[in-house]
């Protein structure tokens, strides 16, 4: 229902789109960034999305960090984005990234495209982000993988989703989202509100003598807390029930 109520917009949105990322020279980061956001709200308006937006104060004002999500659907980048003033950018499956105005909107903010079955290119990409770590840039990592079925479980995560902060020693920020899946991973039609509760940093200094899968477990734990604190709970087989 977005992009079929978006048809008309659509061949104007690509275009512009296009045009930026071909002379970046002439539309500066925060102009590409807010190009998006515009797109997004289209979106969200068309599907009737609304997304609560909760620890904006947690971000860190200046420099390169990392967000951590929880990963229930293709809502989940845009709900984070639109929450997040800031430009910043995200990490996605390369398969999934040459759809429908996905091609486009991966081009205008310069995201990562990451071949799941190529080590090689993952190495590759990982310097990359770190590097941009390095430079101020601020990334969104999905270190569950993929989002089938998750909803409001949260899976484990991958712990060299990791070694890119803690090399570049940046902030790593757990971002708990809640009820994301529903707005374009399910049969209802609307509308939706969505929660995007952005954490405290975890700073290098904490940290620095952990390990990855600490790290990963960590990140994991702090999202199901903050799920129980918004009344979801997890219970120990790993499925949600919501608290009354």
């Amino acid at each position: 229902m977005a992009i079929i109520l978006n048809l008309k917009r659509g061949p104007k949105i690509v275009s512009d789109m296009r045009k930026m990322f071909k002379h970046k020279e002439k539309y500066p980061e925060k102009v590409r960034y807010a190009y998006a956001i515009k797109f997004i709200k289209y979106l969200m308006h068309s599907a009737r999305i609304s997304t609560d937006v909760y620890g904006t104060e947690n971000l860190p004002e200046e420099g390169g960090y990392v967000m951590y999500p929880n990963h229930q659907g293709k809502y989940d980048a845009l709900g984070i984005m639109y929450a997040h003033k800031n430009p910043c950018t995200f990490v996605m499956d390369k398969a999934k990234s040459y759809g429908f105005l996905v091609r486009e909107l991966v081009d205008l903010l310069g995201a990562k495209r990451l071949a799941l079955d190529d080590v090689r290119q993952n190495i590759k990409i990982m310097d990359q982000i770190t590097k941009e770590l390095g430079e101020g840039k601020r990334f969104i990592l999905f270190s569950e993988g993929g989002y089938d079925r998750n909803g409001n479980i949260v899976q484990r995560f991958k712990p060299g989703s990791f070694k890119c902060a803690m090399r570049a020693k940046t902030p790593i920020i757990p971002v708990t989202l809640i009820d994301s899946y529903i707005a374009f991973n399910s049969l209802k039609p609307g509308p939706v509100t969505t929660k995007v509760i952005f954490g405290k940093p975890i700073f290098y200094d904490t940290y620095k003598d952990m390990k990855t899968p600490e790290v990963a477990d960590l990140v994991r734990s702090t999202i199901i807390s903050t799920m129980e604190e918004y009344g979801i709970f997890v219970n120990s087989n790993n499925s949600p029930d919501l608290l009354t």
